[in-house]
């Protein structure tokens, strides 16, 4: 659990630091699953977006709003699983949460770590997953 909050502690230092007031950290790759520590500085959004298959959100630190057909308040300590409809995300407050998503059965790449360790991307992979991410959230991109 070092690592998670290691992670955590780097993404919301830099969500404060950058201009949109966000960051991503891509933990867990193994197929179809991604788990990935989010960041947003109070206010900031992550513009509506699809959402895969299946996901849930579990709010580490902070609370937000998931905007949908019935919008939620997450805060920290809960998890929720998200909406199959288009939605937004806004942090009430400086938050961070944990993105677990199934993506497609069909995803063949797998880039497995064990729970807590970083998995080391090439450039060609880290531009694929970003490029996936803007895909998914229909340009709502969260590393920069």
């Amino acid at each position: 659990m070092v690592a998670l909050t290691d992670a955590m502690t780097k993404a919301i230092d830099i969500a404060r630091e950058a201009p949109n007031g966000r960051h991503a950290e891509l933990l867990i790759h193994d197929g179809p699953l991604r788990q990935t520590v989010i960041a947003l500085k109070a206010g900031a959004q992550l513009p509506e977006h699809n959402s895969p298959p299946a996901a849930s959100i579990q709010v580490m630190h902070g609370s937000l709003r998931v905007t949908a057909q019935e919008p939620v308040v997450l805060q920290t300590g809960q998890i929720e699983a998200l909406t199959h409809f288009r939605h937004s995300v806004e942090a009430l407050e400086d938050t961070v949460f944990l993105l677990t998503t199934v993506t497609s059965q069909h995803d063949t790449g797998s880039h497995a770590t064990r729970t807590g360790e970083m998995p080391v991307l090439s450039k060609e992979e880290q531009a694929a997953e970003y490029a996936e991410m803007d895909h998914e959230s229909g340009g709502g991109r969260t590393d920069r």
